[in-house]
């Protein structure tokens, strides 16, 4: 296991929790201030598509996104489960670490109703900032092109 493996998974995992927790607000801080967070199909994805269901070019852009889902949007009340599977180092360079993990999450509503919500994988570009590994680049490419309109929470 190389040192970047353990370092992705450690991060991914921290990140699951993260949301899983309802931490939200600590959210943005896994991301590089510049940076990418797009949520597309596989289709999308393989066609070469660059709009998403959700973009965001900025950690200012994913703080706005996290204050929204407290203050101005209206969705029912709902929480997540990661379940990740081990990343795959793509490649490494000076522009950080590429690299893929598969996803699974389940949506747990208010009344318990539990639904498999998306699967997929996250392609990612890591790097150090200061002294912390953070996402330069993740992308959410979902397997399905069939989306539940509560895409309120980050994947």
């Amino acid at each position: 296991m190389t040192d970047a493996f353990a370092q992705i998974a450690a991060l991914n995992a921290r990140y699951a929790r993260c949301i899983d927790d309802g931490a939200l607000a600590e959210w943005p801080d896994f991301f590089c201030e510049r940076c990418l967070y797009k949520v597309t199909t596989a289709q999308n994805y393989n066609d070469g598509l660059e709009a998403g269901l959700i973009y965001a070019d900025s950690r200012a852009m994913l703080v706005d996104r996290v204050s929204a889902l407290g203050e101005a949007n209206i969705y029912e009340r709902h929480a997540y489960r990661h379940i990740l599977g081990a990343p795959f180092i793509l490649a490494q360079d000076d522009a950080g670490t590429r690299a893929e993990t598969s996803f699974l999450v389940v949506r747990i509503m208010r009344d318990g109703t539990s639904d498999v919500f998306a699967s997929g994988r996250y392609v990612d570009v890591v790097r150090l900032d200061g002294d912390a590994l953070k996402l330069a680049e993740r992308i959410v490419v979902c397997d399905s092109s069939r989306i539940d309109t509560l895409l309120a929470l980050p994947l």
